[in-house]
């Protein structure tokens, strides 16, 4: 899904305790920071549907799409980043990506579109992690020299063992957007926001080459946890069901409203994961940070009143914080 320009800076949101909200303050000054061990996970929201996730031994990015907050915020590199801007070149903003992302080992990428994977290929070639994602985000992977031993193509329904981690891949569905056209629309006039990418891809990739290629969920099992990752607003419901995990990262855009009682069905599905943490809410149907902030909220509100007993963070920009095996949160963690 496409970003639009807004600027914002990394405002604090504030909490709401009738909703039990809670959001994540820097750390402060002189605090120790916690010591990350096999029970416990270290989580930091990096904008967008970017995630970085970590134990004491592996870091797992999720979307990752640092370039969002060059300025103007959202802008290409080429001029404004909008659904009917000319089809240019586009490519990641490296100095940002650099200033945060020092080490990674898997990169999970839901969907190929440039928010999503856009920066992922320079951070594969910078750190050596491996891509995981659709055939289309390998291609265009691949295009990007990333190198092949570092390509791992899934379709959905694989249940994978990695190295002190394991992933299941499963089966998912893009927004529901342009008032439900979204498959159909077309970008520049060249193809369409649904289409696959070829194999034989070459770089410099324009702007309509990061087609979506079908989209992915991930349940990751880590630190002695169970994650759902999702990076659209919308979802298969068969395919969530059982996973019961107890951290779920859930879209949250206002594009949620196109789906059928949203927030109900999908943390039924999931039996009501104890906490929630909303993506993907920084996005260009979001005009401004204060919309932005506003529907992230209603979001949260939504969640609490189908499971009053699940608690949801909004997270801040880059600020890590901890989750621990028996459910708790909001200590700061070192950055890897």
């Amino acid at each position: 899904m496409r970003t639009r320009p807004h600027r914002s800076a990394h405002t604090g949101l504030g909490c709401c305790n009738a909703l039990t909200l809670i959001a994540l303050a820097a750390v402060s000054a002189g605090a120790e920071p916690t010591t990350i061990s096999d029970r416990t996970l270290c989580l930091s929201y990096l904008g967008n549907a970017g995630w970085q996730i970590s134990d004491a031994r592996h870091v797992v990015l999720v979307d990752p799409y640092l370039s969002q907050f060059r300025e103007p915020r959202g802008a290409s590199p080429n001029g404004p980043d909008t659904a009917d801007t000319a089809d240019e070149v586009v490519l990641p903003d490296e100095k940002g990506i650099d200033a945060h992302i020092r080490a990674a080992d898997d990169i999970l990428i839901t969907h190929g579109h440039v928010d999503h994977l856009l920066d992922a290929p320079y951070i594969a070639v910078k750190t050596g992690a491996n891509i995981i994602g659709s055939v289309s985000v390998i291609n265009i992977s691949r295009a990007r020299n990333v190198p092949e031993r570092q390509l791992i193509a899934v379709k959905g329904g694989e249940d994978y063992q990695f190295d002190g981690f394991s992933l299941r891949v499963i089966p998912s569905l893009h927004t529901p957007l342009f008032g439900k056209h979204y498959g159909s629309l077309t970008f520049g006039g060249i193809t369409t926001l649904a289409g696959e990418a070829p194999r034989d891809l070459k770089a410099p990739l324009r702007e309509s080459a990061y087609v979506e290629g079908g989209t992915l969920a991930y349940l990751l099992r880590m630190g002695g946890h169970r994650i759902l990752i999702t990076g659209t607003m919308n979802f298969i419901e068969r395919e969530l069901q059982g996973l019961e995990p107890d951290i779920a990262i859930i879209g949250a855009g206002p594009s949620r409203r196109e789906s059928y009682h949203y927030a109900e069905r999908i943390m039924h599905a999931l039996g009501d994961p104890p906490l929630v943490l909303p993506t993907h809410w920084d996005m260009w149907d979001s005009k401004s940070s204060d919309e932005a902030l506003r529907n992230v909220r209603e979001f949260a509100a939504e969640i609490k009143a189908v499971a009053p007993r699940s608690r949801v963070i909004i997270p801040e920009y880059f600020t890590p914080f901890t989750v621990g095996a028996s459910g708790h949160y909001a200590r700061s963690c070192a950055p890897h």
